[in-house]
């Protein structure tokens, strides 16, 4: 059996939460000291920094928060352990949230620089652009 690259690995991260993966479903993706650090944006504007135990938290909790999660890849970019994800994300909100309301569809650009480890992503930095309008992202 060939073992995974690293760019199928955070493909399968991907897919494993696009499909409505809980913590079962992506730990196995991420290494024990994993570290996922968020660049300010609208949701979060001080920006984040959190573990793996909470992003396995935050896992779970999305399931209440937004369904029909869809991560449409523009662009892929590898280097060795690292790989570059550019990326159109769009969910339907379960909750009114700061800028939308439940039932609508939020939406995003984002950017996320993954470093794979031994066949498990060790970290993560995103930087994400939501949109508060209709963008036109065709």
């Amino acid at each position: 059996m060939t073992e995974q690259t690293p760019l199928d690995c955070v493909l399968g991260f991907v897919r494993a939460i696009e499909a409505g993966g809980g913590a079962a479903d992506v730990e196995s993706f991420l290494a024990e000291g994993f570290t996922l650090v968020e660049a300010p944006h609208v949701l979060a504007p001080e920006g984040s920094t959190r573990t793996r135990e909470q992003v396995l938290a935050g896992a779970e909790q999305s399931r209440h928060v937004v369904s029909r999660q869809r991560f449409e890849v523009r662009r892929t970019t590898c280097e060795g352990s690292r790989v570059v994800l550019e990326v159109d994300w769009s969910a339907t909100l379960l909750m009114d949230l700061r800028y939308w309301d439940a039932g609508e569809t939020i939406r995003a650009r984002t950017t996320s620089v993954f470093e794979v480890r031994e066949g498990r992503i060790a970290s993560q930095d995103s930087y994400d652009c939501y949109f508060t309008g209709d963008p036109d992202m065709e």
